[in-house]
């Protein structure tokens, strides 16, 4: 826990480093790097206990979905990190010639991370990853409900990478409070709304810019031009993995009722395959983070007919995979995120029906569809918004760096990943140059005369 009478002259020493220019080199940001990921191969063993004592997660998964992700990320950005930082030329209008033109990236400042407790290392570290690249200094802080996962990256940061350009913050709502009353150059958050509008509120005192990666009810379609076997295969596997509670997890499950007689028992047959009989026992499958949010995943059981799972334990905060058919479009875990291990089955009369329904809904951070029909896909893309969309896939774009990855409207401000992180971790300064000589911009200042007159006319005409 971070003594709340530290953190404003954290920020301020924080601000001491960025001012004296340390960050700017590519050389500091490459060594950033290299160490973070000298932190995540050296102390796997680590990161892989912690994770396991905070939400239940197998080894193979924790290096799948968020060390080795992490680690992905890391060398995707200094493989081309130098490139993104290249000023990039643009070209000059000839009323201005000559001339030169070009846009330069630089570094924001003091950069604020505030990360969640459902992926608490890949989603504390990614956005660190940008900041550092783009050359700021940053305070991370870690979420308190992943407690084990906490105090580990508050141990390690310090000790791989430059103490004097990261900090890490541990606490709850008051040193998190703290921290928002504080001026920053960037705050970067990911969570629920709710909270995205606390931390957007207290940003804009300070006019500080954000990305706000949040959520909502992704939903997934699925009609008869698809292997349906591989298509469940694929929802349960990223609708389960971490125990449902993954940001862009299958939400719901919309599909004409002669589809959905033959996927539900096909789905009940995909968790078998992936976690047994009985997933209780299984080390392949996680728990659900608290006791708080097992109690309200809990109230959302009796909402459908069980299809498959249904059991839970509150001393082990287990929930069964779990599928629940005729659900109705107004039940109650029909209106917020569910983001735990239940999937319920919508029956719609057909693809307008389901089309309709995903727009009466704030827009998702992700959309899937599994359709082999070019026109079904062409429907999606033209006729909903989203963060993303997924064709007979979920979850996976997470894992493409080259793909920027955020929300639109409810379910977030922003995007990050590769590129991208490093784009909005920086001001794209534009830098125009101009000789003195021949004064070219005479002709247009006054006294106006013919010759601007001229000039005008000329532009008008083009």
């Amino acid at each position: 826990m971070t003594n709340t009478m530290d953190i404003p002259a954290t920020v301020t020493r924080l601000r001491r480093t960025f001012d004296s220019g340390i960050t700017k080199p590519l050389e500091w940001r490459h060594e950033q790097l290299r160490g973070m990921r000298r932190m995540l191969v050296e102390r796997a063993a680590e990161f892989d206990l912690a994770l396991s004592e905070d939400l239940g997660k197998h080894p193979i998964e924790s290096k799948l979905t968020e060390t080795g992700m992490a680690v992905g990320e890391i060398d995707h950005t200094l493989r081309h990190l130098k490139r993104w930082l290249a000023p990039r030329h643009r070209g000059v209008p000839l009323m201005l010639q000559p001339a030169s033109a070009k846009v330069m990236l630089e570094p924001l400042g003091v950069v604020l991370v505030i990360a969640p407790w459902n992926y608490p290392v890949l989603l504390s570290l990614t956005p660190l990853i940008g900041a550092l690249a783009a050359g700021n200094v940053a305070i991370l802080k870690p979420s308190e409900l992943a407690v084990s996962t906490s105090v580990l990256l508050a141990r390690l940061l310090p000790k791989y990478l430059d103490p004097n350009a990261i900090a890490v913050v541990e606490g709850g709502v008051d040193e998190t409070t703290l921290l928002l009353e504080q001026r920053f150059d960037h705050i970067f958050y990911t969570g629920n709304g709710r909270v995205g509008r606390v931390v957007m509120t207290a940003a804009a005192k300070h006019l500080t810019p954000v990305t706000l990666e949040l959520g909502g009810k992704s939903p997934v379609w699925v009609d008869d031009s698809v292997d349906l076997a591989a298509a469940a295969r694929r929802i349960a596997w990223g609708k389960f993995i971490n125990c449902g509670q993954t940001c862009v997890a299958p939400d719901y499950l919309l599909a004409a009722p002669a589809v959905a007689d033959k996927l539900a028992p096909l789905l009940a047959r995909a968790i078998v395959e992936m976690y047994g009989a009985t997933p209780a026992t299984s080390h392949d499958y996680g728990r659900i983070v608290n006791v708080r949010q097992f109690h309200r995943l809990a109230t959302l059981l009796d909402e459908g007919r069980v299809v498959a799972g249904g059991q839970t334990d509150e001393a082990q905060r287990y929930i069964a995979p779990t599928v629940l058919d005729h659900v109705a479009p107004d039940a109650w875990l029909m209106r917020d995120e569910i983001f735990g291990p239940i999937l319920p089955i919508v029956r719609v009369p057909d693809l307008d029906a389901a089309l309709a329904h995903i727009r009466a809904g704030d827009k998702p951070l992700a959309l899937y569809a599994f359709t082999d029909d070019t026109a079904t896909r062409k429907r999606f893309e033209d006729e909903t918004s989203s963060g993303a969309i997924g064709f007979n896939v979920v979850v996976a774009h997470l894992g493409a760096p080259d793909l920027p990855f955020g929300g639109v409207g409810p379910s977030g401000i922003g995007a990050y990943h590769g590129r991208r992180s490093v784009e909005t971790f920086s001001h794209e300064k534009p830098v125009l140059k101009k000789p003195l000589r021949p004064d070219t911009l005479r002709l247009v200042m006054p006294p106006y005369g013919k010759a601007a007159e001229r000039i005008i006319r000329w532009m008008m005409k083009r």
